[in-house]
């Protein structure tokens, strides 16, 4: 069956507000395929999670929507049909109309969205402006966007008062900013919208917040929205149908019910079992092996290298994407024998390692300041050798700004830090080499942390000259070995920051940080970024390297199952002070404090999402998990 008969199949296309037939999009040099055979529809008022690890061809997909590819790139084939209207086969200009209009777009950064020199209102205003009477009930008059702007303001839940409108991007915190960003794309009431990781980086009250807003904003306006995602647990409580993709193909299609219920393709079960999960500590495995890149893919299916499942047939021919029951539809030769299979979780219990006596790092009547404004008040805290302490709470709560100071990055600080029995001085130029190698930190957005003009090789090599660790042919040894530890390989080492992925970049970022052997680790949101799967396999590295080699993190994170994962103790901070601090299991398990307990409410989680569908345990295959 055809990838068109799939998709006439899937749902009503007579109630479709979006169909994409056969897909193709391919490299514009070696039109090598980049992503193929994509079919799928989404309703009015569909949200349509789109899954898969980095790289599997989420994000261009959903840029195609746009009719879009991005450079290098071209689309080759296939429909995306919008209205009554073939997307793909529109001009420039007709392109230009339709988008913001009819179809909208929602990046990942929304710091870089917002143009950073105009105020959000009149950044507001111009989009209304550009996209005047360009479709029915869309385009209100001129003398009407003031009102437009202050119902959608309030639509977004921010205020739509004149004072707030005037500010500019900088002065709203990140889960404003991605607010202002929703609220331009559907400020024209498209019937589109695509949605590229828009809460990834955003602490979990405000992800809950932005998660609602789409959700009610799509219900609410009967707009089809496209939710890219590496995050499988905010996708199980948004979505109603769930995609998966995995070189460049969707592998499995189907309702969320049945997907976190049943999964019928072996890399679905993999990715679910690598969720981190509230209820308990167990450790995350990944999925060993890497997804083979564009024109390096096997002849059969692309998945089979890495598959526990796999037979002679599955190397011989591609399968096709087949219905297993009416709303599900899997791309494997052993789909049946899948569901079958015993249903239960990857991972073993873990039993943390009792932290030693002797604090590697000490934080006494720490008070931290932006100028006069003091954000962070008089923490006290140790890490001990051995430990990882996680340090959560919302966006603007001190997190990051205690972190830059134990690294000398924030100087604006008084109290007393100390490492293992010596003081730290405020900045880090005043510390002396040794003391800067066995701090190291690892920053949340890779994008700004890794230098565009150096190679793999050179930035992770980097800290063995500054250092006098080593050098030469020893140093290269090393840097190929820390690119195999983080889950990549030597041959990245060749490789410019600007050829990976995200999730690529934040590995050679936590290889860079870990490559001179520290004493302590910070760990700035270092997954946030990562898919599930590759998040596993970080979250195993630094756990392995914290018991292997004594090693102490300071694990802050907003994703509040991880910290089962891999903490011993949890700090909770709320407005620069600590609300709450103890063992993981008995703070996120039974939490003492309101504040806790918001946290814990506000988080995504698959077991909030199975308990809301009547779900059973979460499926995993079970021959992987040996």
């Amino acid at each position: 069956m055809s990838a068109e008969d799939l998709a006439s199949e899937s749902a009503e296309p007579a109630q479709a507000a979006v169909t994409v037939r056969d897909l193709q999009i391919e490299v514009a040099d070696t039109r090598t395929a980049v992503v193929t055979d994509i079919a799928f529809e989404i309703a009015p008022g569909e949200v349509l999670g789109l899954v898969g690890e980095s790289g599997s061809g989420k994000t261009t997909v959903g840029l195609a929507l746009l009719g879009h590819a991005r450079r290098g790139l071209v689309i080759a084939g296939g429909s995306v049909l919008l209205g009554g209207r073939d997307i793909l086969a529109l001009s420039d200009e007709q392109l230009r109309r339709l988008r913001g209009s009819v179809v909208s777009y929602v990046p990942q950064d929304p710091a870089s969205s917002l143009n950073p020199a105009l105020r959000v209102g009149l950044q507001l205003r111009e989009v209304l402006e550009a996209h005047v009477g360009e479709r029915d009930g869309g385009g209100a008059g001129r003398a009407d966007h003031s009102a437009r702007i202050a119902e959608i303001m309030r639509e977004v839940a921010l205020p739509d008062d004149p004072r707030f409108l005037r500010r500019y991007p900088h002065e709203l915190s990140g889960g404003q900013q991605q607010r202002i960003g929703l609220a331009m794309a559907f400020a024209n009431r498209p019937r589109l919208i695509v949605l590229d990781e828009p809460t990834t980086g955003l602490d979990v009250t405000t992800q809950a917040h932005v998660l609602s807003t789409v959700r009610e904003l799509a219900r609410l306006h009967d707009v089809a929205a496209l939710y890219v995602s590496h995050d499988l647990a905010v996708v199980a409580t948004l979505a109603r149908r769930v995609a998966v993709m995995y070189a460049g193909r969707i592998v499995e299609l189907a309702t969320a019910e049945a997907l976190f219920s049943s999964a019928g393709h072996p890399y679905t079960r993999r990715l679910i079992g690598a969720i981190p999960r509230l209820t308990g500590g167990r450790s995350l495995l990944g999925i060993p092996g890497h997804a083979a890149s564009p024109g390096n893919r096997p002849p059969g299916c692309s998945f089979a290298p890495r598959c526990s499942m796999r037979i002679e047939q599955c190397e011989q021919e591609i399968p096709a994407l087949r219905r297993v029951s009416a709303d599900h539809m899997v791309r494997c030769i052993r789909a049946e024998e899948v569901l079958t299979q015993e249903q239960r979780r990857i991972g073993d219990p873990i039993d943390m390692p009792a932290a030693e006596d002797l604090a590697a790092l000490r934080l006494d009547s720490v008070v931290a300041s932006y100028g006069r404004l003091e954000v962070v008040h008089s923490v006290s805290f140790s890490l001990a050798a051995h430990e990882c302490l996680a340090l959560v709470g919302e966006s603007g709560s001190g997190k990051t700004t205690i972190a830059r100071a134990i690294a000398g990055l924030h100087r604006n600080w008084t109290g007393k830090i100390t490492l293992g029995d010596v003081p730290l001085q405020a900045s880090a130029r005043r510390r002396d080499a040794d003391t800067r190698r066995r701090i190291q930190y690892i920053f949340q957005n890779p994008y700004g942390s890794l230098n565009p003009r150096r190679t793999v090789g050179d930035i992770i090599e980097q800290p063995l000259r500054l250092f006098g660790t080593a050098s030469g042919r020893d140093a290269s040894r090393r840097v190929a070995e820390m690119l195999e530890r983080v889950s990549l390989t030597a041959s990245y080492a060749a490789r410019y920051p600007d050829q990976l992925s995200g999730g690529e970049r934040q590995r050679v970022a936590i290889a860079r940080a870990l490559v001179c052997d520290p004493a302590v680790l910070v760990c700035d949101e270092v997954t946030s970024a990562l898919d599930v799967s590759v998040q596993a396999a970080i979250v195993e590295l630094l756990g392995n390297l914290q018991r292997d080699l004594g090693l102490s993190m300071l694990f802050i994170t907003h994703n509040l199952p991880l910290v089962r994962s891999i903490a011993q103790r949890v700090a909770v901070l709320h407005e620069g002070v600590i609300a709450e601090m103890g063992d993981a299991a008995q703070v996120l398990g039974t939490p003492g404090q309101p504040y806790t307990r918001q946290l814990i409410s506000d988080t995504p989680s698959l077991e909030t999402a199975i308990a809301e569908v009547g779900l059973g345990e979460p499926p995993v295959d079970a021959a992987s998990a040996s």
